[in-house]
């Protein structure tokens, strides 16, 4: 939980096991933001403060400064540690469930054109790129579809849980149980209380880490769909346009990108066009 930060510095100082001051948190500000994108807003010092203490204690560090220091040496490992702490990772089956019918019915018109290339650019601990998958089953009515998924990441200790693919069954609560017995193993003995996506699902799908921000993704298209869902808004408009821009050559002409509810890409009109509620199509199908 996110809790609003109140108080002045100094009475928040006393309760806190490390300093904090307002120039090491501008500090972590640019530091995220250049290497990952990512623009955290000036109300998330308490947020910030709670994740990356961990990091301290786990360097045996005893001030702020000092760790940010140890950071900008260079240790792959710790850069790793520090985007992984600041990254949000909220995500769930079906989510924007509207999307699932776009997609069946996007690739169903394309089942004579070879296999179908999808791309999840943030799939967390899998839920979407899993959906994805099971929306390909229902589509191609078989669980060997001519599909390929690609789901990537920034954060690899998310990527981790994708791959396992087992889920405790409250993250499984408002999945429909004819979804439920189509698709997961319910877990027994030790794994009570827990489920498993089947082995069909996880073949279609290739997990990677991918930070959207570097200059060259090691990755080829073209991709029927992008599903870049609440990834936008932890990112300034002009590091949005420069993403979408790259999403463009990577989609194929008639393909489909998948935003967020609370994403417009109005400042991108020339490479995105809004074919339906948060669905776009490339503005130049000519390329």
């Amino acid at each position: 939980m996110e809790m609003i930060l109140g108080g002045d510095e100094s009475s928040d100082s006393r309760i806190r096991e490390y300093a904090f001051t307002q120039a090491d948190f501008d500090r972590i500000r640019k530091l995220i933001y250049n290497h990952a994108g990512i623009s955290l807003s000036k109300g998330k010092q308490n947020m910030v403060y709670s994740r990356l203490a961990r990091r301290l204690r786990a360097n045996g560090l005893t001030s702020f400064h000092e760790y940010l220091n140890f950071l900008e040496c260079g240790n792959p490992e710790e850069w790793e540690a520090f985007t992984n702490a600041l990254t949000t990772n909220l995500t769930a089956f079906f989510r924007e469930q509207h999307h699932f019918p776009i997609l069946e019915k996007h690739v169903e018109k394309r089942k004579n054109q070879g296999k179908i290339q999808l791309w999840c650019s943030a799939s967390s601990t899998g839920e979407e790129p899993y959906s994805m998958a099971m929306a390909m089953v229902q589509a191609f009515k078989t669980f060997s579809p001519p599909v390929h998924i690609l789901a990537t990441d920034l954060d690899t200790n998310v990527l981790a849980k994708a791959q396992l693919g087992i889920y405790s069954l409250d993250k499984l609560e408002k999945i429909p149980q004819e979804k439920l017995k189509q698709f997961f193993l319910k877990g027994k003995g030790h794994h009570a209380g827990s489920a498993r996506v089947r082995p069909e699902l996880r073949n279609m799908i290739t997990f990677r880490q991918l930070n959207l921000l570097d200059e060259n993704w090691p990755i080829r298209g073209p991709f029927d769909a992008i599903f870049c869902r609440n990834v936008m808004i932890y990112f300034d408009k002009q590091t949005q346009y420069k993403i979408l821009k790259k999403f463009v050559p990577l989609l194929a002409p008639d393909g489909l990108l998948f935003a967020g509810h609370s994403e417009s890409f109005q400042h991108a009109v020339d490479l995105f066009k809004l074919r339906e509620k948060t669905v776009y199509e490339l503005a130049n199908k000519q390329r």
